[in-house]
């Protein structure tokens, strides 16, 4: 076999072990992802219960890093204390051994029954569990299908004079091997497919003991290299506490277990009696220790990691996002969660527009700030919809789609009244004060009252957009019937007043225009939460317009 071809064949099997792990993990998350972060979130209140946790979320995951994006989420937004993220964080890593334990052992005949029984499962309702666990019986599949290529593969390169030569310099310098294996890691995103990949080069003799064992290190480290570097919240130092935290613990894993590599390489061998074994027992035996030893210093761990990323000032820009933190896109709930959470920070700034052209009704002109904040409207609305069209779509289950969609049309629809606020509205209301003392008697309090009522309807979208309340969708939509009758009232008296002569044509075409625009952004608000629950409860038509028969 040429060196090309062993070199296709490895990438190959290294892929197909990588997309199973995905498919296992999505499949997961599809099926079980609401409740594995309620799990989360009910253990998060004891290190033990949190450690525990970790390890049973990651073992059903396959990814340290999925778990450690939810618990590093639920840190960033106060939901939990540091002391059980970072015990999430250290179970979390005990997870990955017991999947490469599981993974270890020769079961490569149940890859094909595990690929035809997720194959008849995946062909079952697309919404239904069963579908789901069939995708992630599929990956698990693929998976020991992948694992059993890689020895093959492996195999002839026991003989191979260059490659043992390549890696003979190699294992004479520990620290290379580390640096090697976490390099190799972070672009693989995998630990579990790398200490397996470092498993099957010890079982061949392809590598020495002590440098199975460096590579091991560096593949722990690089599991916890990655967050650090491609994770979001650089700019939220409460975000990077709990990735940061865990490589530093592995970073003392690291340095206490380097110099004794010779010991446990001599000790492992002999124990384990094959160097595959001996691989998979440090594995587990390095999380293992670490686990031990800072579980019972995690409350000045944590206090520690607060000194260093004190908490940041609130922000002075009102359009910069504070909870899209980039690295919990790959968790879709926590995404998604973060998303809703950032739309109501837009129903804020449109009613600070609002409240800023209430006041500007009959004044000479509008507040000062009132073109930065629609501004920082669209800033910020336009941030959210970015995040969310980045957003892995092969891992939301149908309800997440739904969800996205109603964000989507929330941010869109709140952006826009935003827009007709300021730059229709403000200057029409502005435009009063040139009729003087007549304004009050014209219609200037009616106006007012009007915003009022707007406004509370603004903080009704902003709380249907969370409740999803059909009671509460019903009683918006009806709103704009009433505003509707409002405008066609202040039209018939517009109309009389002008033909007996009572009304100056500019002065009352200006209070209607006002009127038309407060109907257009409640328009905006209705579409924004109230038609979205509506359409899903079937209590929406598809057109007011009658049809040719009617």
């Amino acid at each position: 076999m040429s060196f090309t071809t062993v070199v296709i064949s490895l990438a190959g099997a290294i892929a197909l072990l990588l997309w199973g792990m995905r498919m296992v993990q999505t499949g997961v998350q599809r099926a079980f992802g609401p409740r594995l972060r309620i799990l989360l979130g009910r253990a998060l209140n004891n290190r033990v219960k949190a450690l525990l946790a970790g390890l049973g979320v990651t073992a059903a995951l396959q990814s340290s890093t999925a778990t450690g994006l939810m618990v590093a989420g639920f840190a960033a937004g106060g939901v939990v204390e540091l002391v059980p993220a970072l015990a999430v964080m250290l179970g979390a890593n005990l997870g990955t051994t017991l999947v490469v334990q599981v993974l270890s052992f020769d079961i490569a005949l149940l890859s094909p029954l595990l690929i035809l029984l997720g194959f008849l499962m995946f062909r079952r309702d697309p919404a239904s569990v069963v579908h789901d666990l069939g995708r992630s019986a599929i990956g698990l599949g693929l998976m020991l299908l992948a694992l059993h290529q890689l020895m093959a593969v492996m195999a002839p390169l026991e003989s191979a004079p260059a490659l043992r030569e390549l890696l003979r310099i190699i294992s004479t310098v520990p620290l290379l091997d580390v640096l090697l294996a976490a390099a190799l890691t972070w672009a693989t995103h995998s630990s579990v497919a790398v200490v397996l990949l470092i498993m099957s080069l010890a079982q061949h003799g392809i590598v020495p003991p002590e440098t199975a064992l460096a590579l091991v290190l560096g593949a722990n480290l690089g599991s916890a290299v990655n967050p650090v570097v491609e994770g979001g919240g650089r700019d939220d130092p409460a975000a990077r506490r709990v990735p940061l935290g865990n490589l530093l613990n592995r970073l003392v894993g690291l340095a206490l277990a380097l110099p004794l590599l010779p010991w446990i390489a001599g000790w492992l061998t002999v124990g384990a009696g094959e160097p595959g074994l001996a691989v998979v027992w440090f594995h587990v035996g390095f999380n293992l220790v670490l686990a031990l030893l800072f579980l019972p210093l995690l409350s000045p761990y944590a206090r520690l990691l607060r000194r260093w990323l004190p908490d940041r000032p609130a922000a002075a820009d009102p359009g910069r996002p504070l909870y899209l933190d980039e690295a919990t896109r790959r968790v879709p709930g926590l995404a998604l969660g973060a998303a809703a959470r950032e739309a109501l920070r837009l129903a804020d700034l449109l009613e600070e527009l609002l409240a800023a052209a209430q006041q500007t009704l009959g004044a000479r002109r509008a507040p000062p700030g009132c073109k930065a904040l629609e501004e920082a409207l669209g800033r910020l609305a336009g941030a959210i919809r970015a995040y969310l069209a980045a957003l892995d779509t092969e891992s939301l289950d149908e309800a997440d789609h739904r969800r996205m969609r109603e964000i989507i049309t929330f941010v869109t629809q709140l952006d826009q009244a935003g827009g007709v606020a300021r730059r229709i509205l403000l200057p029409h209301a502005a435009a009063l004060w040139k009729e003087g003392p007549s304004a009050e008697s014209g219609g200037i309090g009616d106006l007012r009252a009007l915003l009022v009522r707007l406004r509370a309807n603004l903080r009704t979208a902003a709380a249907l957009f969370m409740t999803e309340d059909p009671r509460a969708a019903h009683l918006l939509a009806e709103e704009k019937t009433v505003f509707r009758q409002m405008e066609s009232a202040a039209t018939r008296v517009y109309l009389d007043r002008l033909r007996h002569g009572a009304e100056a044509a500019d002065a009352g075409a200006l209070r209607l225009d006002l009127l038309r625009d407060i109907k257009r952004i409640n328009s905006h608000l209705v579409a924004a939460a109230a038609y979205p629950v509506l359409e899903r409860a079937g209590a929406l038509l598809p057109s007011r317009v009658a049809g040719k028969g009617a």
